[in-house]
């Protein structure tokens, strides 16, 4: 019986328990440190334990999964831990299109799938001597916000930059990626594409609490002012919205161009869960500065169904059972080549 299998981290809690309100065996890959964090679920059948995930690609953990007949959910934590080469390197059934994760990994390539899908994108800024207004600068790949800044000079990136790179969050400038700021509320949003059917789904909507930018709203301009600090993005949790009714019939055409896009660009295309992430402006017009192409921690507001995947299921439906539901359909069908790479 194929068993479903994720790390232990980032939403693992929600795939797993969805896949085990499917019928599924369930297999957690787990550091040794969070053991005791893990062991609490009954609905984790087994822990793999290792010192690093990198061992995800080693033998003795490769041999334990496919003993299994496991399917491996992919989530931000395995894109933050290993490269594109060694995640396209696993020897294990990996969920929706691992070559697609390449393309969210590198800021170039993403660009690319975003304007190929024509979506509204900040301007790119090709080199700390053209910043002129307000920019924001973002580490490539999936960092959680950790080491993202804010600049509006040359002379302010430089030393915003050093100060990163004597912290160890960066090497140098090729390890960021500038991008004009866009304004207006935030938002991501969250779809789920089957091939098994043809489908888009519109599953819910959130917001991220980033440390330290928002509790800088906290304190006062002056004392703002006076601190030497350069404040993080890096993300603490996420908070739920419900989008103007008028405004979802652009959500549904943003998900279905990315989907086109991305079977033109990166086969099989972007299959299963993703997320687009931007900001609306004052006048409901969304700007994409960012997608990921796998199951976005936002989505564990909703463990048990969010308005939107409420008005397609009349029962309780995460992201992380949806998915599950998925892999039962095709192992059905006999397609799970279909859903996985």
């Amino acid at each position: 019986m194929t068993s479903i299998a994720t790390l232990g981290s980032h939403c693992a809690l929600q795939v797993l328990k969805g896949a085990k309100d499917e019928g599924f065996n369930t297999i957690l890959v787990c550091e040794k440190k969070r053991e005791k964090l893990y062991r609490r679920f009954k609905f984790i059948d087994k822990l793999i334990l290792v010192d690093t995930f990198l061992e995800l690609s080693e033998q003795k953990c490769v041999s334990q999964l496919k003993d299994e007949d496991a399917v491996i959910i992919p989530h931000g934590t395995l894109i933050s831990q290993m490269d594109s080469s060694q995640i396209e390197s696993i020897k294990i059934p990996i969920f929706g299109n691992k070559w697609i994760l390449r393309w969210e990994s590198d800021r170039k390539m993403k660009e690319k799938l975003m304007i190929e899908s024509n979506l509204n994108v900040p301007k790119t800024i090709p080199n700390p001597k053209d910043i002129s207004s307000l920019v924001i600068a973002k580490r490539h790949g999936a960092a959680g916000g950790k080491g993202y800044f804010l600049t509006t000079s040359e002379k302010d990136y430089v030393k915003k930059r050093d100060k990163l790179i004597a912290q160890g969050i960066i090497k140098g400038d090729n390890d960021l990626y500038l991008q004009e700021y866009a304004f207006g509320v935030s938002a991501y949003l969250q779809y789920f594409y089957s091939p098994l059917t043809d489908e888009l789904e519109f599953f819910g909507v959130d917001r991220r609490y980033e440390s330290d930018i928002d509790g800088l709203g906290r304190i006062p301009a002056p004392q703002q002012i006076d601190i030497d600090l350069i404040p993080s993005f890096n993300v603490i949790g996420n908070i739920p919205i419900v989008l103007r009714e008028s405004l979802l019939d652009e959500v549904y055409s943003m998900g279905e161009r990315f989907v086109d896009a991305a079977k033109k660009l990166v086969t099989p295309g972007m299959n299963g869960p993703f997320c687009l992430e931007g900001v609306y402006d004052d006048n409901g017009k969304f700007t994409t500065f960012e997608f990921s192409a796998r199951i976005v921690a936002g989505t564990n507001l909703y463990v048990d169904g969010s308005p939107y995947s409420t008005f397609l299921y009349n029962e309780p439906m995460s992201m992380g059972r949806r998915i599950a539901r998925e892999i039962k359909k095709a192992r059905k069908e006999n397609q799970l080549t279909k859903i996985t790479t």
